[in-house]
């Protein structure tokens, strides 16, 4: 039997390329043949991919193709087409209606894909959500076998030599609030500036946001953010765009708190990443962040701005809840070890062998 990947897209840095990479080097460390095929490639992923439609060549009724569904494509057409056992994993497709506003190709896509995905139920031998958040949703649409695989990730990356200019730049004594992903509505980025807003002006004015996130592509959201900082003349506020790994890790190191108020996520990679770097998180329980957060950090449980401001400033100033909050959020990464969730794949590829 081997083991083969199907997604959209194979990108740098991205959550569910490095999750794709996890997976197949578990496989081939079980001895399993193991290869990823996708449609668009970053360049520095070409070692790791091939085309989709060279798959022909590959496909066999003994093998099982795990497909990363996130939006709809070609690359799901072919996969319903192939003799081979189906698994597909659903990340989530963020609702349409966040981008109205910004971008009109990308809600299309989103719509599309939401429509989509409800053409696989009763075609795949095992569907899985990486939180049961998602899970429920593949169960609403009528998918009869369902399962959880949390994201297989690579916490020791963080362990390795960070970005020395980016640390010597932003490591200034001021208390740096950090929050990590693409620049898109759902992602509430104007929430974050409003919170941070508050927490300068009346909590900490030695203080600094840094927003770590590609906006390429989003550029009206982007622009509207830079706007909202404008008008509240709130200084200290930083967008990187795209960066590079070493870049991203150097912020790890640097944040004291970690704050998102998105109010969809499917899962929330930097939410344990940040669990891992020892930084306290503070999010908005949306989606699947409580479920991935499990029971670790603090949780919001409205959108009251203010008060968000007044928790940063008690983990800032009160050194035993800070301690407390980390040692919780250690615990919750227990779930997310390596050996763990490498057990739950492998139970889930025998479940589908044996049908």
């Amino acid at each position: 039997m081997k083991i083969h990947q199907f997604a959209t897209s194979l990108t740098y840095g991205d959550a569910i390329s490095d999750e794709m990479l996890e997976i197949q080097a578990v496989l081939r460390e079980k001895g399993f043949e193991s290869e990823i095929f996708v449609r668009f490639f970053d360049p520095r992923m070409a070692e790791y991919m091939h085309d989709y439609r060279e798959y022909k060549k590959f496909s066999s009724p003994n093998n099982v193709v795990i497909f990363h569904f996130s939006i709809g494509s070609p690359v799901s057409k072919m996969f319903f087409r192939i003799p081979d056992k189906k698994i597909m994993i659903y990340h989530n497709i963020t609702p349409y209606e966040y981008f109205l506003d910004y971008h009109r190709i990308l809600a299309r896509e989103c719509y599309k894909g939401r429509l989509e995905i409800k053409l696989f139920a009763g075609k795949v031998d095992l569907a899985l959500g990486d939180s049961d958040f998602n899970r429920k949703e593949l169960e609403d649409v009528g998918y009869p076998e369902t399962g959880v695989l949390p994201l297989l990730l690579n916490f020791s990356k963080f362990d390795k030599e960070v970005d020395s200019v980016t640390r010597q730049i932003y490591l200034n004594g001021k208390f740096t609030i950090l929050f990590v992903g693409r620049v898109i509505p759902n992602k509430k980025f104007e929430d974050t500036i409003k919170a941070f807003f508050y927490y300068k002006k009346y909590f900490n004015a030695e203080s600094q946001l840094i927003l770590a996130g590609d906006y390429r592509g989003q550029e009206r959201y982007y622009s509207a953010l830079c706007g909202l900082v404008d008008t509240l003349e709130v200084k200290d506020v930083y967008f990187t765009g795209h960066i590079d790994f070493p870049e991203l890790a150097a912020f790890f190191k640097i944040a004291d708190v970690y704050l998102s108020m998105s109010e969809h996520e499917g899962f929330g990679v930097p939410l344990l990443e940040a669990f891992y770097s020892r930084i306290p998180v503070v999010a908005y329980a949306a989606g699947a962040v409580e479920e991935t957060m499990n029971g670790g950090g603090l949780l919001l449980r409205e959108k009251d701005i203010f008060k968000t401001a007044a928790v940063l400033n008690k983990l800032e100033k009160d050194t035993g809840f800070r301690d407390n909050v980390m040692e919780c959020q250690l615990k919750a990464l227990e779930k997310y070890r390596r050996e763990n969730v490498s057990r739950i794949l492998l139970n889930h590829i025998e479940k589908v062998r044996q049908k």
